[in-house]
Order: structure tokens, then C-alpha cells, then sequence
């Protein structure tokens, strides 16, 4: 955690909201509060340590009572985590995780940004804006937690709702980006306080007359059979899973199934899958705030013949070989924001696939023929 860092003026028994209040001036992504340690704030990456009394306990337990009311605080005792959203008085909204560590309450909060994020302006391929014309099937958007899935997501969603009318539902565990109907008619349906779960609210979903339905994850095996049956269907599917790749993707949502219906749902996703979007967040050097390097998946034949015949290991190949196509693998989009000084050299080499191969390609002599390259 950086010393050098440390967030002035906030009072000695500052409430909750005072707290995020500060957090959206400091320009933090994540307030995390945690018994006997001040809150910190994550700011470009950084853990940066606020001038504030340590929190003691009941303070943690009262700050979430605050934000959840009496009767869920009880639902969040007894499930030990808990996620729900909150906002403060400036209008700003967060995600948060309520749990407990060391037999006491912990809170992590996540800034949502009050606009829609426009596709055109957070450095997204322009093959991305492409996907939301689909007619139907599945798109999957992932990467670690704090990848920048939901600012994805919610860009695409907003362009589909600026352009075109259709009917939009949203499954999320909370509810993050709050939209507002324009061309398209949007339902946001939180998990939790709208519907049970993620699987009761996709079976309802298929009756209520959606040409778009947002997943905020696929979790479990439940969750995974319903999306996939709904993009099976006819719809528009969109969903995350916390992995890191689009070979990594394809294994994990047929692995969740049982061996005796793998190869049925290899053939189901070979039908259904449309994209894989995996990214990672870099800091900027050139300006502050961060950028996404992303690899992108489009299913084409030779895509779909590979996850119908297990043979998953044969596509990172085809993504390299594919450029032309809009596919995009992981370390040319890390290259070219080296290249075009957006991140730095040792953020390139940490996050690539192949870092020996990587610092070969780094050299600046490269830097015109690859960027030419890329041109193409």
C-alpha cells in the first residue's frame, strides 16, 4: 500500500456516506473498509491508505445495517456475504460486498459511473459495436474481477439502446449501471430483491418478450444451462464468466456440466456462441485513468468445428491467424498500446501470454511495421 498516498480532511467518526462522498472526490474505483485498519481507497490500481481512525467492528456492522435496513442485515449474518447496491446523495452508485473476515463485518465498495460508458470512447475494437446488431446467440464478456466487464457490457447495452428499439431485460447481482429507455425499452431486474436467482429470473425472462437479455454472471451450472437455452431460443444473450481467455471460456462452461452432457453442450455452444471478449485493465502512462487490452473470439466455422470436436487447444491458433476477420489475440492488443505509449514496458511483459516472445516484440525498431501491421 503506498504511504505517500494518504487521503487529507475526513472527520475522526466519518459515517458511510461521507466516506463515499469522499471516495467519488478522490477518484477512487473501490472503497474497501475493514475492522481495526483505517478505509482504503483504490486509485488507478494503487491501495491508498485514507486519514481516518481505524474502524472498530460495530462500526463495520453499523455501517452495513445503515445501508441494508435491520431485517436484511440478518439475511447477511446468517449467509456470512452479501451483495447489494447503495448510492449517495450526489447521485453516485455503488456495487458492494458485505462478508466477514476474522468473525467480523468487511465491506468492499465499487464506484459505478453515473453515464452509460460510450462504446466509441473506452478503446473497444470496433468489431464489439458490431456484436450488438446480432440477432441472436451468445456473447460472453470476460476477465478477472475489475477487468472492466461490466464497462463493457453496459457500453454495448447502451449502444443497442441508442440505436434500435428492442426490449432489454438485465439479471444482476446488484444492479450496476442504472439505464434509462431510449430507443429500447429496458428492465433491470435485481437478484435477490426482483427475482430469487439468476435461474428463476432467466425461465421468467423467456415469457416476457425480450429480444436482449443481460446475465450478469454464469456462476453455477443452472445458470449456465438457462443462458445458453435462452440464446438457444432466438435471443440475444449477453454474460460474463471470470476467465481469462477464450480457450480458458469455453472449457469452463462445458467442464461445469456432467460428463455424460458435455458433448451435448459442446454441440449447443458450437450453435449458440457468437463471441468471446476477454480483457484486462492496464494504467494509463499518457493520462490518467486506465485502458483495456482485449482478445476477441468471433465464431466462425472453424471456431465452431473446434468446441463441437474438443478441440479447444486449436484456437488460440485461429484467433492469430483470423486478424482479418476482427479477432484479436490478447498480446497484439497489449503490444500495440505499448507501442502507442498508452502502458508501460513492464505492465506489457507481466500481463502477456508469451513474456520471452513479448520482449522481442517490444523493441522500439518494431514500432512502425507493427503499428503499419495493425493498419493492415
Amino acid at each position: 500500500m503506498s504511504n505517500a498516498a494518504i487521503i487529507e480532511n475526513v472527520k475522526e467518526q466519518t459515517g458511510i456516506k461521507q466516506l463515499l462522498a469522499e471516495a467519488v472526490k478522490a477518484g477512487a474505483s473501490d472503497l474497501h473498509i475493514n475492522a481495526g485498519m483505517a478505509p482504503v481507497l483504490r486509485i488507478n490500481t494503487e491501495l491508498v491508505l485514507m486519514k481516518h481512525e481505524p474502524v472498530t467492528p460495530q462500526q463495520a456492522s453499523n455501517m452495513v445495517v445503515d445501508m441494508v435496513g435491520a431485517e436484511r442485515f440478518k439475511i447477511f449474518e446468517s449467509k456470512r456475504d452479501y451483495d447489494f447496491s447503495t448510492y449517495i446523495d450526489s447521485g453516485h452508485r455503488f456495487r458492494v460486498n458485505a462478508h466477514y473476515q476474522k468473525e467480523t463485518a468487511a465491506i468492499s465498495f465499487r464506484l459505478i459511473p453515473n453515464q452509460i460508458p460510450d462504446i466509441d470512447k473506452i478503446n473497444l475494437p470496433k468489431c464489439i459495436a458490431e456484436l450488438t446488431k446480432l440477432p441472436r446467440g451468445l456473447v460472453l464478456v470476460t476477465g478477472h474481477t475489475g477487468s472492466g466487464k461490466s464497462t463493457t457490457l453496459a457500453a454495448m447495452i447502451g449502444l443497442i439502446n441508442r440505436t434500435t428499439s428492442k426490449r432489454i431485460i438485465t439479471l444482476e447481482d446488484p444492479v450496476e449501471y442504472a439505464f434509462e429507455n431510449d430507443k429500447s425499452m429496458i428492465e433491470q431486474r435485481e437478484i435477490g430483491s426482483d427475482c430469487p436467482n439468476f435461474e428463476s429470473g432467466l425461465k421468467h425472462a423467456l415469457r416476457q418478450d425480450p429480444e436482449v437479455i443481460l446475465v450478469g454472471e454464469m456462476r453455477d451450472l443452472e445458470t449456465t444451462s438457462a443462458t445458453i437455452t435462452a440464446a438457444e431460443t432466438g435471443h440475444l444473450v449477453f454474460s460474463t464468466l471470470h476467465t481469462i481467455n477464450a480457450s480458458q471460456t469455453i472449457e469452463r462452461a462445458i467442464d461445469i456440466y456432467p460428463a455424460g452432457q458435455q458433448n451435448q453442450i459442446r454441440a449447443m455452444l458450437s450453435n449458440t456462441l457468437q463471441a468471446v471478449i476477454s480483457q484486462t485493465l492496464f494504467k494509463r502512462i499518457d493520462k490518467p485513468g486506465m485502458v483495456p487490452g482485449i482478445e476477441i473470439m468471433l465464431c466462425n466455422p472453424a471456431i465452431r468445428n473446434c468446441i463441437r470436436e474438443n478441440r479447444i487447444h486449436e484456437i488460440p491458433n485461429i484467433i492469430t491467424t483470423s486478424r482479418k476477420l476482427g479477432m484479436q489475440e490478447m498480446d497484439m492488443s497489449i503490444a500495440e498500446l505499448f507501442f502507442n505509449g498508452m502502458i508501460d514496458r513492464e505492465d506489457a511483459l507481466s500481463s502477456s501470454t508469451n513474456p520471452q516472445r513479448m520482449e522481442k516484440t517490444l523493441v522500439p525498431e518494431n514500432r512502425d511495421n507493427f503499428l503499419k501491421f495493425l493498419q493492415g
